[in-house]
């Protein structure tokens, strides 16, 4: 007997629930002789084995990687921005040879943007760590090409930070 294909899995075991349902009071499973009983447990078993997993009960739920797209999106435009956000001749601070890269966005008259600043600071003397300052409308293009549209924000070679972060929480961000 040809084996039916995955993709008929569902609709044919819902015929086959609807043949049971819609089948004459006289059709019973136990009226059937072993061999087409073993014939009809075995079209079952292969329609349910054609059920996508997700429908089946004990099957664990499918992954689903909703921010996939915009964090691959966002990868390739801090790719693509590197050398205007990194660039050891940019102002800022920190050895230009650093093995850690953050550039901080910041803005005129910002109190969080200062605080940023003085965080980062501190890291920088315990790490080897290069910090590029940059204002949020001098760089405005390199601000809307990364969709950066708030001061302070951090940029990282593999990530983007939006707001004031504090210092416990920047460090851990900071490989030792």
């Amino acid at each position: 007997m040809p084996r039916p294909s995955a993709h008929l899995g569902l609709p044919l075991a819902a015929g086959l629930f609807l043949w049971g349902a819609a089948a004459p009071a006289q059709t019973d499973f136990r009226d059937l002789t072993p061999t087409e009983r073993a014939i009809f447990q075995s079209q079952i078993r292969e329609a349910l084995l054609g059920l996508p997993r997700h429908l089946l009960p004990d099957a664990p739920p499918p992954q689903i990687d909703i921010l996939g797209d915009a964090v691959q999106q966002d990868l390739t435009r801090l790719s693509d921005s590197r050398a205007a956000l990194f660039a050891p001749d940019l102002p800022g601070f920190g050895p230009a040879d650093a093995t850690m890269t953050v550039a901080l966005f910041t803005a005129q008259d910002c109190p969080d943007c200062a605080a940023a600043e003085a965080d980062l600071r501190r890291l920088a003397e315990t790490r080897d760590l290069r910090v590029t300052l940059l204002d949020i409308d001098t760089h405005r293009d390199l601000a809307q090409a990364l969709q950066i549209d708030l001061a302070p924000s951090y940029v990282l070679p593999d990530m983007m930070l939006r707001g004031h972060i504090p210092l416990i929480v920047m460090e851990r961000y900071l490989p030792q």
